[in-house]
């Protein structure tokens, strides 16, 4: 039951009188409610654009200073959705980006969207999601709403941030306590036919007043909001999700080291395949994982299932297909430079594409990476260009200082190997195949190239 708050007010007889406050559901339905988002990211920034959109007065929180300078100057800096994306709320008047947390106590709503890495130990992170509740509980007061969006595995809104919340006094479930739900994001960097608003929005409570307000919350910028019946079931559904994809990738990914031993395309093999009107959907290969979600959200089921003694073979098999792939791609490489007579050591290789997806500057988990360290540990020389990212910048695992080369003729050719990592439209292929040596192509980039007597498949 959600209940009302009371305010004071000095009537024109002089007596105090008392006059109940708006409820949150009240502020949420005529969009005086204060939405905070925190973390302004692939997430964060998106959403916090939408509930601006629809009329909101909106808080955007982040650690990094270069970001809310960016944001209150209307700069945008996730290239992928055009350089006027920011331009709007910088001069709106109803979008506040800082750096200072003190600010969440002025939220009525507070969307927490900050990142669920894996440890070295391929453990899950929940240290962002922690130490943000921290934040939140410390300005915690009675009515507010705070809704998780970072994937984790089922439970964790229940069992890492409602204590946390709880032992402020205040209780979950009224306007006298406060409201807690998840509602996991899915977003999608690049894509054209969907976005943040129109992609459906799951939302389970911890609670059913809780699923309520959150729900209630959403559709004001969502189009479509899904209620649930828990805040278990929406971060199951997310960890289904992208453990699907996960699964079905590696077992593509592994028919495609199949088929190229036995002389198959694989390419060729999925397009037929699809020709099925039913029954089959198609996943393709490529040079490994990449995002944050899909190398990571399935660890962490596999981890949380330890602790029901439940094992997760199939899960954990399918990992391990996508974690090798960077592998099995240097080693392609090697046999390609063997069977020209040259070794990887001292060879000079091209990787075409940072970002972990075509189109997009996004380089989270991206594979490339990997093949980057990879190479350069079997003594190759190792450049990259990307259109979408001009130099790398310090991630938590690797700082490389490294910087997008132009792809004239004479760069091209001056590699022993041009291997494609990224297949961003940008590229002229016909124009890489022409000058390079030779094209090691993981993405079937070159299909469309009439002459591929020196591309090699990976």
């Amino acid at each position: 039951m959600l209940t009302d708050s009371v305010r004071t007010r000095r009537g024109q007889s002089g007596q105090t009188e008392k006059k109940p406050m708006p409820t949150l559901l009240e502020r949420i339905n005529n969009r005086t409610c204060v939405v905070g988002v925190i973390g302004l990211g692939y997430v964060g920034l998106p959403l916090a654009k939408a509930f601006h959109d629809v009329g909101m007065p909106v808080i955007g929180f982040d650690v990094d200073p270069a970001k809310i300078r960016d944001l209150k100057e209307g700069v945008n800096y996730l290239l992928h959705f055009g350089p006027d994306y920011c331009k709007g709320m910088a001069k709106s008047g109803k979008f506040t980006p800082t750096a200072d947390f003190k600010k969440l106590g002025e939220c009525d709503a507070i969307i927490v969207c900050v990142p669920t890495p894996l440890g070295k130990h391929m453990d899950p992170d929940l240290s962002y999601v922690v130490k943000t509740t921290e934040l939140i509980a410390a300005t915690l007061r009675p009515g507010q709403l705070v809704v998780l969006e970072s994937t984790s595995y089922p439970r964790t809104t229940r069992d890492d941030m409602l204590p946390v919340l709880e032992r402020t006094g205040l209780k979950c479930g009224s306007d006298e306590g406060f409201y807690l739900a998840f509602s996991p994001e899915r977003e999608d960097p690049g894509r054209k036919d969907h976005n943040t608003t129109t992609i459906p929005k799951l939302v389970g409570g911890i609670e059913r007043a809780s699923g309520e307000v959150a729900a209630a919350l959403y559709r004001h910028a969502i189009k479509t909001v899904v209620p649930v019946s828990s805040a278990e079931v929406a971060e199951a559904a997310k960890i289904l999700e992208n453990t699907f994809r996960a699964v079905n990738i590696a077992m593509v990914n592994e028919l495609k080291m199949l088929f190229t031993a036995m002389g198959i395309d694989v390419w060729e093999v999925i397009q037929a395949a699809s020709t099925k009107p039913f029954g089959f959907m198609p996943f393709y290969p490529g040079p490994g994982l990449g995002g944050h979600c899909i190398p990571i959200d399935p660890f962490y089921l596999t981890w949380k299932a330890r602790e029901y003694n439940m094992p997760t073979r199939f899960i954990e098999l399918a990992g391990q297909i996508n974690h090798m792939m960077p592998d099995y791609v240097v080693g392609r490489v090697g046999h390609a430079l063997n069977e020209r007579g040259k070794s990887v050591r001292g060879s000079r290789v091209l990787i075409l594409g940072l970002a972990y997806k075509a189109d997009i500057d996004d380089v989270r988990e991206s594979p490339s990476f990997e093949l980057i360290e990879k190479l350069d540990e079997l003594g190759a020389h190792v450049d990259y260009n990307d259109p979408h990212v001009a130099k790398t910048k310090r991630m938590r695992r690797y700082d490389l200082h490294m910087e997008s080369v132009a792809l004239t003729p004479e760069n091209l050719g001056s590699y022993d190997c041009v291997l494609v990592s990224t297949n961003h439209s940008a590229y002229d292929w016909a124009f890489i195949a022409k000058h390079s040596k030779m094209v090691v192509d993981t993405r079937n980039a070159m299909r469309g190239v009439p002459d591929r007597s020196n591309v090699v498949m990976a």
